[in-house]
Parts: C-alpha cells; structure tokens; sequence
C-alpha cells in the first residue's frame, strides 16, 4: 500500500466534465464521502448537482464554462478562489471520429484545447496551490488507447497519449511530495461520448462498453490508494497489455478497423437500394 493512502477523500473536490458519464460518477463518489463540490463541464449540470446534493454532498456549486478557452479556464479558478483543493478531478475531454484531413480544424483545435490545454492549464494551477500546502490529490481521465496509434480517432488518441505520459512525469516530480498524481485509463464506456464525436457507426462504438460507474470507482480508488496510474477493468488491462506488446503498425490496423466506419453499416443503405430495385 502507498504511503499516500487513506481511506476518504474530504473537503472540496473539483470535477470537470460532471455533467455526464465518468465525471459525474467520481462527482457522486466524492458526494458519498460528504465533500463540498465544484462542478464544471459545457453543457447543463442541474442534473448533476441535483444528484450530488442526493447522495450527500456537503455543498455543490456549478459553473457551465467551455475549458477549451482562456475564459473558461479562469472561471474555473475564479470559482475555487482561496480555498484548499482537497482532489481535482480532471475529467473533462471531447474528441471526434473520421479521417484527420478530412475534418475541420475548429473541430480538432477544440479537442486539443480541451484534452490537453484546459487540463494542464487546471492541472498547474491548482497543483502548485497543494504541493505549496503539502496536501492534495489529482486523477486525470486518459483513455487505454493512449498507447495505441489511432486512425480515425487520431487526435483524441494522441490527446490522451499526452496526458498518460504526463500524469507519470508529474508523479515521478513530485514523488518527495504528499500530492499525489493519478491517471485512469477506461476502456470503451458507456458515455455520450461516440455520439458527440459522430462514432455511432463504428465497431466500437456498436460493440459491449463498460458502465461509468465502474470506472469512476476505479478511478476513485487508485487515487485513494496513491497510485500514479490504473487501468479500468479485466478488458482494459488486456487490451492496453497487447496494444504494448504488438508493433505500433499493427495496433493502427486493427485501431482502423474498429474505429473507422464500419464497412457492413456503410453498405446497408446500398444493399436495401439493390433489393428495392
């Protein structure tokens, strides 16, 4: 066991992307534990508050920002103000699926700025604040296919091979430090996510996903644990295993398959037009 461990996470957690998914899952957790919480995600969090105030959350404040943008990254900060950040939760991320070129770079500066930017910006700001207090836990959301080059998903891929990689050389800085840096890598989940990102025609996507939940445990207990990085479940563990053991080409073919549109699916519209006629 770390020397980091304990058994709760207490006083005021940050959560970003709380609206849905794993970021509302770790909200609920750190409700559980009777935190005061600060939500932050793009899109609406009554829901979210309302399920944290149910669960027992000391206190719930919200703030719908887009951390893809300087602004929403100080309003962020602005919400915390002084207080001591017990555990930041840097959940928040977006990407979109198809040929990199063929995609608008609106669409893939905004994955960028969210996965990586909005996530060290926050990761920098709040971390000085615990390691100058010597208290203080960070769990960032990466994704087991940051080991696995990614066609047709290429920069979420390379977003959440840069937060893995980061996480671990932040931990390894602050490794004489109470604060703690931990990375969880889920599998394929249960989230909006394959919708926003126009997946739902990919093998992936049509295929088993774990629940949120699940994976917000995980993640919760790797932090508690002190852990710098956990992989989500039997399936995730094997998968990210192989992706480390077979030849970076070969994971990008089979990355290709699953993520790239499913031929059977894109056939479908042509075979029913043959069989009309």
């Amino acid at each position: 066991m770390s020397k980091n461990s304990i058994d709760r996470l207490s006083g005021l957690v940050v959560v970003t992307g709380a609206s849905s998914g794993i970021g509302l899952e770790l909200a609920k957790l750190a409700a559980a534990d009777g935190c005061d919480l600060i939500l932050i995600a793009d899109t609406d969090l009554s829901q979210a508050e309302a399920a944290a105030r149910e669960v027992g959350a000391a206190s719930v404040h919200t703030v719908q920002v887009d951390l893809a943008t300087r602004e929403g990254i100080m309003a962020t900060v602005q919400a915390i103000g002084d207080r001591p950040v017990a555990a930041l939760f840097a959940n928040a991320g977006t990407g979109q699926g198809g040929a990199f070129l063929d995609q608008p770079w609106s669409a893939i500066a905004r994955t960028i700025d969210t996965n990586v930017t909005g996530t060290v910006a926050l990761v920098h700001a709040i971390g000085r604040r615990m390691r100058d207090a010597g208290a203080g836990r960070i769990l960032v959301t990466a994704s087991i296919v940051s080991n696995m080059p990614g066609p047709f998903n290429l920069t979420y891929n390379s977003t959440k091979a840069f937060l893995d990689d980061f996480c671990v050389g932040l931990a390894e800085e602050l490794k004489d430090s109470p604060v703690v840096i931990s990375c969880l890598l889920p599998s394929a989940t249960d989230t909006p996510f394959f919708a926003k990102a126009g997946m739902e025609d990919t093998l992936v996507a049509r295929g088993p996903k774990v629940d949120p939940a699940r994976v917000a445990r995980d993640g919760y207990r790797a932090l508690l644990a002190g852990e710098t990085k956990r992989v989500s479940g039997l399936v995730g563990t094997l998968e990210h295993l192989f992706a480390d053991l077979l030849p970076d080409e070969v994971v990008a073919k089979l990355h290709r398959v699953m993520a790239g549109p499913d031929p059977l699916a894109a056939s479908a519209p042509a075979d029913r037009a043959r069989n009309a006629g």
